[in-house]
């Protein structure tokens, strides 16, 4: 199942979230006490790893304001707090196809919510008629009948029509204990959610002050055993030890304290192996456990009985130092993949992680080192949530799985906090992040003006450059001067600099390539509200297919003169001036597919290449390009568009 929306209603700080979308890995940034732990704590109690923690408590969680009134009410219509909306993917509907031989579902939406009921409650679309048809069909009924004149028209009915049957066929008597059993008393919803709640991800929760402690007193630690009040230090320390495949009993067990050493720094040198594959700080760092009586001259409860002792070693400088007098970083690292592993052993990839303000206590380099890590690691098996406020922290890669939250307050009245779907913030402080982390990837590449028309990369500048002027040599309109062409380096940076900057008083528009992969990216700066309606050009408006690049607009036998001419391709290594029949609409990938059939002495295809030669050998080479013309006619459409744009804007 994959998490697709959230709305979450009456706790703590949140009055009501709103409804916000989920991406693979969604980051949530906003400012300290803006509510990102309460949404993740909020979630949490969903499914917790942590069994004891699953039940919301009004008492300590409803919104104090209303706390008075609720209390009144609580016991006739307990408040609701979580909604969520899943997707099912096809394992989740192989489960329900096993289990009644068709799938039973309609939509692959589902909703759960939770609230201070502490009830799990599932909306399911179920296909009862499907189901009927599929077990009456084994029963060979083709009229929708089991006894005479009597149509069956759910699940139960079945039910009841095989049981009032005196004497059954082996058939009815097969097909009746088949459906006694996948679905008792003919509740089909009921089983259906059954078994999709088998199928709901457990929630594993990790905060950046959970973390291992560097000395367990065993006399304490099997207190807290006993009593049930352990400590998340002492929860971590216990998943070390099952993961070495021991318990705090066997350890006491002198006889096997070497035994036991051995298989700790077993388990010790695979979680640094893994640390160490993300992390960029000190690559002389090593774990190293002790375990010796306790002294009486410590302070308790490390002065009596047996202490396990956890030491970091430098090897760079041949000292170790405790566990907590280690970089915290280094130290929440490792609590977290012990942590992480163990829970992982027991529930496998249907895990949820939700990460609250993981890295806030880690080097900026360090912390794009854990966000390679969530990208390598766990994006591929699991979807994420993660909190921050640190720009480092902001993937410009996953711009639009940001989501700001926000304490809103408006006419002087708390509305509590609203996350947002959207990666732009009417707040400076909540948008700061977003500021750093993307000014200093565009920062690179980009420049701006007043009136600024983005493109995905400089051939597109030289392109567009080289068909206005030719345009205006043949008096006619070309791109008006006003127009700066910024190339962003790819239509994330797009994006990316629409963020950034929309709230500004520039004036944007953008051309862009169009085809599979960034349809939907396209789709999305169209439709968003930080850029004005129109503003959006993409190539297939011009080149008359519905994917193309802007190579496209200048025709296929006029583009692929130029490449041929760049790469003084001759023979049976040119581009043939007929298309071939299994070639890809956008003529560049037909060009890349050409190249990949080339000898190694021709040099590779670079996009940029035509682009540079075009400019460099203007004179020469639009004398050899065929049907210039219409290419010129083309570009001249986007031109008079553009330029319209600039008449609206300064009206």
């Amino acid at each position: 199942m994959r998490l697709k929306t959230v709305r979450i209603h009456n706790y703590k700080c949140i009055d009501d979230s709103e409804e916000f979308s989920l991406a693979p890995i969604t980051c949530l940034v906003g400012k300290n006490e803006s509510g990102k732990s309460a949404v993740l704590q909020a979630l949490y109690k969903l499914k917790p790893v942590e069994r004891d923690q699953a039940d919301f408590d009004d008492l300590e969680e409803y919104p104090r304001k209303g706390l008075t009134d609720y209390e009144v009410i609580k016991d006739e219509k307990p408040a609701n707090v979580l909604t969520t909306v899943w997707e099912l993917d096809q394992r989740d509907e192989k489960v329900l196809q096993d289990t009644f031989g068709v799938n039973p579902i309609r939509s692959k939406l589902v909703t759960v919510t939770k609230g201070y009921g502490n009830k799990l409650c599932w909306n399911t679309e179920v296909d009862e008629a499907k189901v009927v048809k599929h077990y009456l069909k084994q029963l060979r009924s083709e009229k929708g009948e089991i006894t005479e004149g009597t149509k069956v028209l759910s699940v139960a009915d079945i039910i009841t029509q095989l049981e009032n049957i005196k004497t059954p066929s082996a058939e009815q008597a097969e097909v009746l204990a088949k459906i006694k059993k996948n679905i008792p008393n003919g509740e089909l919803s009921q089983v259906v959610n059954n078994a999709l709640a088998t199928r709901l991800p457990t929630f594993l929760y990790f905060a950046d002050y959970q973390k291992m402690a560097g000395r367990v007193s065993f006399n304490a630690l099997s207190q807290n055993i006993s009593s049930k009040k352990l400590l998340f230090s002492e929860k971590i320390f216990l998943a070390l030890l099952d993961l070495a495949g021991t318990t705090p009993k066997e350890i006491q067990e002198l006889g096997k304290l070497e035994h036991l050493i051995a298989k700790l720094e077993g388990v010790s040198n695979k979680l640094t192996r893994e640390i160490f594959e993300y992390w960029s700080q000190n690559e002389y760092l090593r774990v190293n456990f002790r375990f010796e009586n306790a002294l009486a001259e410590d302070p308790p409860p490390f002065n009596s009985g047996y202490v396990f002792m956890t030491r970091i070693e430098n090897t760079r400088h041949q000292v170790s130092v405790s566990f907590e007098d280690r970089s915290t970083g280094f130290v929440w690292f490792f609590s977290f993949l012990a942590w992480f592993s163990q829970v992982r052993k027991t529930y496998g990839t249907n895990l949820f992680l939700l990460l609250d303000e993981p890295g806030l206590s880690l080097h900026a380099k360090a912390q794009g080192d854990l966000l390679r890590y969530i990208n390598e690691k766990l994006k591929p098996h699991f979807q994420v949530i993660y909190s921050t406020h640190s720009p480092f922290m902001v993937d410009p890669d996953n711009i639009m799985g940001v989501r700001t939250v926000e304490d809103v307050v408006k006419n002087k009245q708390p509305l509590g906090t609203k996350i947002g779907d959207k990666v732009l913030s009417t707040d400076s402080d909540t948008l700061f992040p977003l500021q750093a982390a993307l000014g200093y990837e565009i920062t690179q590449t980009l420049f701006i003006g007043k009136h600024t028309l983005l493109v995905e990369g400089p051939s597109d500048l030289l392109y567009l450059k080289w068909f206005s002027q030719e345009l205006k040599s043949q008096c006619k309109e070309g791109l008006d001067s006003k127009w700066v062409i910024a190339p962003a380096g790819g239509i994330d940076k797009i994006g990316s600099f629409i963020t950034l900057f929309g709230c500004n008083k520039l004036h944007i528009a953008v051309f862009t390539d169009f085809h599979d992969g960034d349809k939907k990216k396209i789709r999305t700066l169209r439709d968003s509200e930080i850029l004005k309606k129109g503003h959006v050009f993409s190539a297939e408006m011009f080149a008359n297919q519905d994917e193309a690049d802007i190579e496209d607009m200048f025709g296929r036998s006029t583009y692929i003169t130029l490449v041929n001419e760049c790469y003084s391709l001759k023979g049976s290594q040119q581009l043939s001036d007929k298309k071939p029949s299994k070639a890809p609409k956008r003529v560049v990938a037909e060009v890349e597919e050409h190249f990949r059939t080339l000898s190694i002495d021709i040099s590779e295809f670079d996009h940029f290449g035509p682009a540079s030669f075009l400019v460099e050998n203007s004179g020469m080479i639009k004398k050899n390009l065929p049907h210039l013309e219409e290419a010129l006619d083309r570009f001249d459409k986007l031109f008079k568009e553009l330029n319209l744009l600039l008449k609206d804007a300064e009206e």
